[in-house]
């Protein structure tokens, strides 16, 4: 990255990357992903999209028959990021944190962020206080817009100097109200396609949220690669989804992929299995977004609902189990696109489609990436032997400020922590976990997070958190408690006291107690012993 090209004024982002050297190696063999050294992504979704296809047709669409057109949203995203800039006084290189339900609002204020130069940081509405304090101040976020329902545990973090804009209510500085004094054209931005564009955080096994860094030519090579050469969408699809904004895989299927398409897409706030098979009947949704518990969930629940117009259905977020896959094709006749993908990569990188669809694997390294699988020491393994998976493309893992950015990245390979088997014809199995993180239901959740929230209970003296087997999600969140002498704390106190603490799904669903926790001769704890329990 050349300093001297950069749009930003504000050049922490810039200042934070790893060295270079640290650095993946980054692939652009696809003639689709050599893009110019002038790049807007947010302009390159909508406004060249809207002139190429035309300003009337759909983009988003809500629950209750509400329509934005492509003009409509340039019109809206262009006033909200008149605001940032004359209003709020945002400079292209400020890190703004959006926070809401999955809305048109807040896809149109990520797309105004992005527009206006400046860096998005999407979190989930589901955090609390201390998570978003934490997130704050590791991207130093300087403004923050929000929907005005979620807005409470964002001013209960506290966060020194963090100007809050709230949408969607009726107070004279609501940004909606702000946006109607705004007209005219918002010319976007001039930034490099290898400024940052937004910071996305995922946990770790420490607990701790690492932020990866993405350029605004990242955002639209996720779209060139998985969405252009897996999923391939028509204008006239119409996506539908489960997860959130918040996640760079909402992100992609809910917003990305259909702008860059010249689609629409259906957003949810209410996203669950129960909520989801109504509304792809009502909006005849043809490209469906979601984890397997959903799928399994929905298989339950299918019947009297119409889902004749869906002809994509992607899974990622957790391994996709081959008899959900073939459930799912009885029922509906419909092949499930299974993938993985990464916070740290964006997107989804090893995937297949169609009749290159093998049950029970994840599938090859999508047009544009390279995949490997390796041992402990960086060397590749024999095909049909599990290693660590490693993988490579357009995009590649940048933490901010990070020292966690050396066991993401070796040998110019992006290590994804999972293990993984290849067999002789290419495809791509998934084993498990490499480390310690929980998958449920679609979220990664950090055992050591959950741990130093219950720690904080006046009442526990140690805690362990594991992940244990679960049908429908996965995994669950499994909690082994010790408690202070003379306590008498029950699980249901312990669970009362999570909610305020933490995001829903990280919240343990079993609690147990114990005299001691499992540790080895030198005082270190025993995981292993918890999950065999």
């Amino acid at each position: 990255m050349d300093p001297k090209t950069s749009a930003h004024l504000d050049t922490f982002a810039r200042e934070h990357l790893p060295p270079q050297d640290q650095w993946p190696e980054l692939l652009f063999d696809l003639p689709e992903l050599r893009y110019p050294d002038r790049l807007n992504c947010a302009a390159e979704l909508l406004d060249r999209t809207a002139d190429r296809l035309g300003p009337d047709r759909p983009a988003f669409r809500t629950p209750d028959g509400g329509v934005w057109s492509y003009g409509e949203l340039r019109e809206r995203v262009d006033r909200i990021a008149h605001v940032l800039t004359s209003d709020l006084g945002v400079v292209p290189g400020n890190r703004v944190l959006l926070r809401g339900p999955t809305t048109p609002r807040l896809a149109a204020c990520w797309l105004a962020v992005l527009k206006a130069g400046a860096i998005a940081v999407t979190v989930l509405d589901r955090q609390r206080s201390a998570e978003l304090s934490t997130i704050c101040s590791i991207a130093r976020v300087s403004h923050a817009l929000c929907d005005v329902r979620a807005a409470d545990d964002l001013v209960k973090a506290e966060v020194p100097g963090l100007r809050i804009t709230v949408y969607g209510g009726d107070a004279p500085d609501d940004l909606l109200r702000l946006a109607e004094a705004r007209t005219g054209p918002y010319r976007a931005v001039d930034t490099a396609a290898d400024d940052v564009a937004l910071i996305a955080f995922t946990s770790g096994t420490t607990g701790r949220p690492k932020g990866c860094m993405h350029f605004h030519r990242d955002v639209l090579a996720i779209a060139d690669t998985f969405s252009a050469h897996v999923l391939r969408p028509t204008p006239d699809d119409v996506f539908a989804g489960s997860p959130p904004l918040g996640f760079t895989f909402g992100l992609g299927g809910l917003v990305v992929f259909p702008l860059r398409a010249g689609a629409s897409a259906l957003l949810l706030e209410q996203s669950g299995p129960a909520q989801l098979l109504p509304e792809l009947a009502a909006h005849r949704v043809s490209v469906l977004f979601t984890a397997p518990t959903a799928y399994r969930v929905m298989l339950d629940r299918i019947d009297g609902h119409d889902l004749s117009a869906l002809r994509r259905c992607v899974s990622a977020g957790e391994n996709l189990p081959v008899a959900t896959w073939r459930s799912w094709h009885e029922r509906t006749g419909l092949r499930i696109i299974n993938g993985i993908g990464a916070t740290e990569l964006l997107h989804i990188f090893i995937s297949a489609a169609d009749d290159a669809i093998r049950p029970g694997t994840t599938g090859v390294p999508v047009p544009g990436w390279q995949a490997r699988v390796l041992d402990r020491d960086g060397r590749p393994v024999p095909d049909g032997e599990p290693g660590l998976l490693a993988v490579r493309g357009p995009v590649g893992c940048r933490y901010l400020a990070d020292e966690r950015q050396r066991d993401y990245v070796a040998h110019g390979w992006n290590l994804t922590g999972d293990t993984y088997v290849r067999d002789a014809d290419g495809y791509f199995r998934y084993v498990a976990r490499a480390d310690d993180m929980i998958i449920s239901s679609g979220y990664n959740i950090a055992g050591p997070e959950v741990e130093d929230a219950l720690l904080r209970h006046p009442s526990v003296a140690e805690a362990a958190v594991v992940g244990r087997a679960d049908e429908l999600r996965g995994q669950i969140v499994v909690a082994y408690v010790v408690l202070r002498e003379g306590a008498a704390t029950a699980a249901e106190e312990l669970r009362a006291f999570m909610k305020n603490e933490l995001a829903p799904h990280k919240c343990p669903r079993v609690i147990e107690f114990l005299p001691a926790l499992p540790r080895t001769a030198t005082g270190k704890l025993q995981r292993f012993r918890l999950r065999d329990d």
